[in-house]
């Protein structure tokens, strides 16, 4: 009679899980689906569809050395971009606690935006869907459990805006010709390996400073001003991500692994670090 009861009772429990994942996987999905539709929803097409060595024309010397290094003469815009990650997030807010993720982002350039589409291991058997996105000029970070208990969502704001336009520009080391002049970004030489760059969307403007290694290629970029939440209030914070192992994918060469970090006053916090599994272009016709 006790067995039969476990049994029940272990049955029962297992339909429990399944019902729950079912429901909050379905749920989940149709969330991102509506985001990846309205981000997609106002693609523009630019007036200019390929990179032409002539834009380099009055660029810092370290930033023609980039372009000079990872594009080809002629080498199209990208339109948008398909990205597949894996690696560790760092869900500790003061001692580390590294768990794994796996993701799909999901980039378009005009207008900018992205979708990053993150599941990460709480424990064994537990896991929270995250969406970290930049669309139609708003930030979105929200969490839940299963994909259906919300644990974290931040409120609209124009700090979430200005950090999710940061994440997008940051990285566009993955797809480059987003950092052409001809795409509405502005360089400020610094020194022969440093350049500031600006990128103005809609009522956000953010700025960050490359970093180029001896190769021209991007070694990190860095915002002195990123904000971040914590327990309900937004602070700004220096803020850094570094890129190495690069490749070529489809022409271009792009970093495949990285690392994000808030710089705090008693040294640097690492909450990211992951590599690209996979990463796909479509181009400007």
């Amino acid at each position: 009679m006790l067995l039969k009861t476990t049994l029940l009772l272990t049955l029962l429990l297992v339909t429990i899980a399944l019902v729950v994942h079912f429901v909050g996987q379905t749920s989940w999905r149709s969330s991102i689906q509506l985001l990846q539709t309205e981000l997609t929803g106002g693609a523009a097409t630019p007036s200019v569809s390929v990179y032409s060595v002539q834009e380099l024309e009055g660029l810092p010397e370290p930033v023609q050395r980039y372009f000079q290094a990872v594009l080809a003469d002629g080498q199209r815009l990208v339109r948008n971009a398909r990205v597949r990650h894996c690696g560790f997030f760092n869900m500790g807010q003061v001692e580390d606690n590294w768990q794994p993720f796996r993701s799909d982002q999901m980039v378009v350039t005009n207008p900018r935006g992205f979708i990053w589409d993150a599941s990460i291991r709480m424990v064994p058997g537990i896991q929270v869907s995250v969406v970290d996105a930049y669309v139609a000029g708003r930030g979105v970070l929200a969490a839940k459990l299963f994909g259906l208990f919300t644990v974290m969502k931040q409120p609209e704001s124009p700090q979430l805006n200005q950090g999710e336009l940061l994440r997008f520009f940051a990285e566009a080391a993955w797809y480059p010709t987003a950092l052409l002049p001809s795409q509405g970004v502005e360089w400020q030489a610094v020194d022969p390996s440093r350049a500031i760059a600006t990128l103005a969307d809609g009522g956000t403007t953010v700025s960050l400073t490359f970093t180029f290694n001896e190769q021209g290629l991007i070694e990190s970029v860095r915002s002195e001003e990123r904000f971040r939440e914590i327990n309900g209030e937004q602070f700004a914070s220096p803020w850094e991500g570094r890129f190495w192992d690069y490749q070529e994918r489809e022409g271009m060469l792009v970093p495949s692994a990285g690392e994000v970090a808030w710089l705090l006053p008693e040294g640097p916090k690492p909450y990211w670090r992951g590599e690209i599994t996979d990463i796909h272009y479509d181009y400007v016709q």
